[in-house]
């Protein structure tokens, strides 16, 4: 929800950050690179007990996957492989920061538990969707808004892994959010997907 509504206000600001790193030397695929190596050194922090620096880690590692699309449009280099390992790093960083939390604290497992189903399922529907619909935005795949995004995920893993006596409860939340967004999900796509029959 606050990517679809907030994006309009910063993409000005992203467009100068990614117009810099062009002149840098930075392509698309590098920044989506380094949007990874940034999560995994998240996860590292979270799981060698450094909290903030694991959170701070986190969310530059979202700004880069932020630019990264910014960068493809910018230079006309958006292609298929830079589609698919974005969404595929999006997903391989949040689970890697979960993990991490839940290795270091055992019990949270069964919350972790239900927001990888959740995720599993919002994903499954966010993915068949974008396979049978029309592109439509500037994005390369069909993307369908929701009440979970990719901000709202960092703020609920970043939540998980500062509130120490909450952890449990945020982690349920969170899944229920995200199961949320993946019914909104699929009701919208019935509806879109029954006014193309």
């Amino acid at each position: 929800m606050l990517d679809t509504k907030a994006r309009r206000h910063l993409q000005p600001l992203f467009e100068q950050l990614a117009a810099t790193l062009t002149k840098l030397g930075l392509g698309a695929i590098g920044a989506t690179l380094v949007a990874l190596g940034l999560g995994i050194a998240a996860a590292l922090a979270v799981w060698g007990g450094f909290y903030l620096g694991g959170v701070a880690l986190l969310w530059f590692s979202g700004l880069f996957d932020v630019l990264d699309g910014t960068i493809a449009r910018l230079t006309k280099s958006s292609s298929a492989i830079g589609t698919v390992m974005d969404i595929v790093f999006d997903r391989l960083v949040e689970i890697l920061v979960l993990l991490a939390l839940t290795i270091a604290y055992p019990s949270l497992g069964v919350g972790t538990a239900l927001v990888f189903a959740s995720i599993i399922l919002s994903m499954t529907v966010f993915l068949t969707v974008g396979a049978v619909a029309e592109k439509t935005g500037n994005k390369s795949f069909y993307y369908q808004p929701g009440l979970v995004e990719r901000t709202e995920g960092f703020i609920m893993i970043s939540l998980a892994v500062l509130l120490a006596e909450w952890r449990a409860l945020v982690l349920v939340v969170f899944a229920a959010l995200i199961f949320f967004t993946a019914l909104q999900r699929f009701a919208e796509a019935v509806r879109l997907l029954r006014t193309k029959n």
